[in-house]
């Protein structure tokens, strides 16, 4: 990857005044997306980049690899209603993940496939709803990555179109009523009926009857309230009982109301409050026994599970039936309730590897666990909803591609139940959970992967460390591709993401987001004086949250990473809020319009912490066309001003710029072709190539 040179850029005097402190922005000319210029500037920045990867001496070997990997496919976890089940499978040579149903008889037949929708490939499914009988099934898909959802109804059994589309569903729940003739469900406001660059937010809780015209859905909720409110909406499978929550963006905290529909129409629903206006988490299930149970963070940061009566749902009337755990964080649970003595299975993550344990579900003590495959991750614990003696999960760790495990709690085995269709090869390596202190001397822990060997090698070090994400073991293709070609792969547990319950995801938001940053290094420095690696042989990756962690990371210390790979980022923190969803994340990240919180942004916004004359990492910007979550332009100012600032001829900054994909779900080749270019950047600046 020989060093070209950078497009001509231009520099405007662009500053604005934040709370009397002068901000400059002298590439903010390329926040126009529809002028030309900024075109011819992402066609020179395109050339650049396709004249370094032709050089790449392991693109092709890379790409080879993480396509034989992903050829182990994809297997989910049953959604049951009576002997149907719906699930979905990608085989190995599928592009997208295709959504079928098994009758009694066990006769398979698909209901969605995505590339037969639209060959091209840009067609994903968001998600899926069966109703309360199995007969019919709401979908939501978008196109190209923008993730603009359109909500469809379908007939199981014929695959017949019977309602939609209905747009503007990016999102929504859909809280199906018994017999599959209406469900609530949630969606935005029309653009004409809200201010100018709102249309993302504005979301109502309305009633729709199958057959009838949108325009005669009713609305039930959200008049009046938070533009930026997410809506929760479930019905109890009986129809009794209906909930709703509503969250500010993404605060780690909710409003919750439930309604007795017996009791009132459905049109008008009597909603008696939860919880409103508390910094707490909470969410509700309507037990076959009559029972409600509160799953929670209120007073237990790593969660509890209470009960309580449907009609008593206020928090002075729940009950501990799992409490805290002072060392684990409760993650989910089931009931399983035919049996002589009923049990609830808990699933918890303990440093982020899963595990689940057995309870009597009367009054909570444990009285066993569930046999899992090994050390890694636990997806959702499903049950059939009219009750059984049956849980379905799924599992998988570093070195193990997706099952769905089935646990029978009659004889207390768990069996495998759905392998990956596809046979791979998978290296053999080491997965160690190592654990360093970071600047503060708080304790972090860190999963290091690797083949056997000594002496300091090239190393990704990967992180994320925001909104209560946490970061378990999965398989990746790419960590094994890495680690195969010789090097090693970490992934650090920063604060800001869950792995330790809801004060470990504080402890890196808001005003304390530089802990995040402050743990990246540390664990960076860990890894150098422990001699797994060197400052020329290490490498960070990270994408959305992450691009910022990365980002920010790469302005703090440049003289500690040989290379970025940085995806999808966030990184100008000053107007990050006028583009994208960006509103939404201020209960995250603060607001600029806050005297307060812009010193917190202005203080590690990596945009307006480029320097002149610094010697930074090689830095690879991956940004997609489609992406309304978070905006191209935030990598295209941060590639312009590190292009401008770079000091160091032998590490290139480069822009990789697709169109037609956005921010989540795409086709399996393009994500193949990604991750071999990532690969192939790092590989060549930390020493891997060689």
């Amino acid at each position: 990857m020989t060093r070209e040179p950078y497009p001509n850029t231009r520099r405007d005097d662009v500053v604005d005044d934040y709370h009397g402190t002068p901000v400059p922005d002298p590439y903010r000319w390329l926040e126009e997306t529809e002028q030309p210029a900024v075109d011819e500037w992402l066609d020179a920045q395109g050339d650049l980049f396709t004249k370094a990867m032709a050089a790449s001496s392991m693109r092709e070997g890379f790409r080879d690899r993480i396509t034989d990997l992903v050829r182990s496919g994809t297997v989910g976890a049953p959604a049951w209603r009576g002997d149907r089940r719906f699930h979905m499978r990608r085989t190995p040579d599928q592009e997208h993940a295709v959504l079928y149903t098994t009758d009694a008889d066990e006769t398979e037949h698909v209901l969605l496939d995505p590339m037969a929708m639209d060959p091209s490939g840009l067609t994903t499914i968001d998600s899926w709803q069966p109703d309360k009988e199995g007969r019919r099934l709401a979908y939501q898909i978008s196109v190209g990555g923008d993730e603009e959802s359109q909500l469809h109804v379908i007939d199981v059994v014929s695959g017949e179109r019977v309602d939609g589309p209905i747009d503007r569903c990016r999102y929504s729940p859909i809280g199906w009523l018994p017999g599959g003739e209406a469900f609530y469900y949630v969606r935005r406001l029309p653009p004409s009926e809200v201010p100018d660059g709102e249309d993302q937010y504005h979301r109502r809780v309305y009633l729709h009857r199958l057959g009838t015209p949108t325009e005669q859905d009713v609305m039930i909720f959200g008049e009046g309230l938070e533009k930026t409110n997410y809506y929760g909406v479930s019905v109890s499978r009986d129809g009794r009982w209906l909930s709703i929550s509503a969250s500010r963006g993404t605060a780690p905290r909710n409003d919750l109301w439930v309604a007795d529909l017996s009791a009132s129409s459905l049109d008008a629903p009597e909603l008696v409050t939860v919880q409103e206006g508390v910094d707490a988490q909470t969410m509700l299930l309507f037990g076959r026994d009559g029972r409600l149970y509160v799953f929670t963070d209120r007073d237990a940061p790593r969660c509890r599970v209470c009960v309580t009566s449907p009609d008593r749902p206020q928090y002075e009337n729940w009950r501990d039936l799992i409490p805290e755990d002072p060392e684990a964080v409760l993650s989910d649970f089931a009931i399983l309730d035919d049996l002589e003595r009923p049990v609830m299975l808990v699933g918890w993550t303990r440093h982020a590897i899963s595990e689940i344990s057995v309870h009597d579900l009367a009054g909570g003590e444990k009285i066993g666990e569930v046999p899992t495959p090994g050390l890694g991750t636990i997806g959702g614990i499903t049950e059939r909803p009219e009750g059984g003696h049956e849980a379905w999960f799924g599992y998988t760790d570093n070195t193990t591609p997706s099952s769905i495990q089935r646990y029978d709690a009659r004889t207390g085995q768990t069996t495998l139940w759905a392998a990956s269709p596809g046979a791979v090869e998978v290296p053999e390596v080491n997965t160690e959970q190592v654990v360093y202190r970071s600047a503060d001397g708080t304790e972090v822990h860190m999963l290091v992967v690797s083949r056997p060997g000594d002496g300091p090698r090239p190393t990704i070090l990967y992180g994320y460390g925001g909104f209560g994400v946490s970061m378990t073991p999965g398989f990746s293709a790419t960590i094994l591709s890495w680690v195969e070609a010789g090097g090693v792969y970490a992934v650090a547990q920063l604060r800001g993401g869950g792995e330790q319950g809801e004060e470990w995801h504080r402890a890196g938001m808001l005003g304390s987001k530089q802990n995040v940053f402050d743990d990246l290094h540390a664990a960076a420095e860990h890894l150098i004086a422990t001699g797994v690696t060197t400052p020329e042989q290490l490498a960070i990756s990270g994408g959305s949250n992450g691009g910022l962690l990365v980002g920010a990371a790469l302005t703090q210390r440049p003289d500690l990473y040989a290379a970025v790979a940085c995806m999808a980022p966030l990184l100008d923190m000053i107007r990050y809020e006028k583009f994208g969803l960006g509103a939404t994340w201020n209960v995250e990240y603060g607001s600029a319009a806050d005297p307060e919180e812009f010193a917190w942004l202005w203080g590690y916004s990596p945009y307006h912490h480029v320097r002149e004359g610094v010697r930074y990492p090689a830095t690879l910007f991956m940004v997609f066309g489609s992406d309304t979550r978070v905006h191209p332009m935030h990598a295209w100012k941060m590639c312009a001003a590190l292009q401008h600032a770079q000091a160091a001829e032998d590490r290139p900054i480069l822009l990789r710029n697709e169109s037609a994909v956005g921010h989540g779900a795409r086709a399996v080749s393009r994500s193949i072709d990604l991750m071999a270019d990532q690969l192939a950047f790092l590989a060549e600046h930390t020493g891997l190539a060689r």
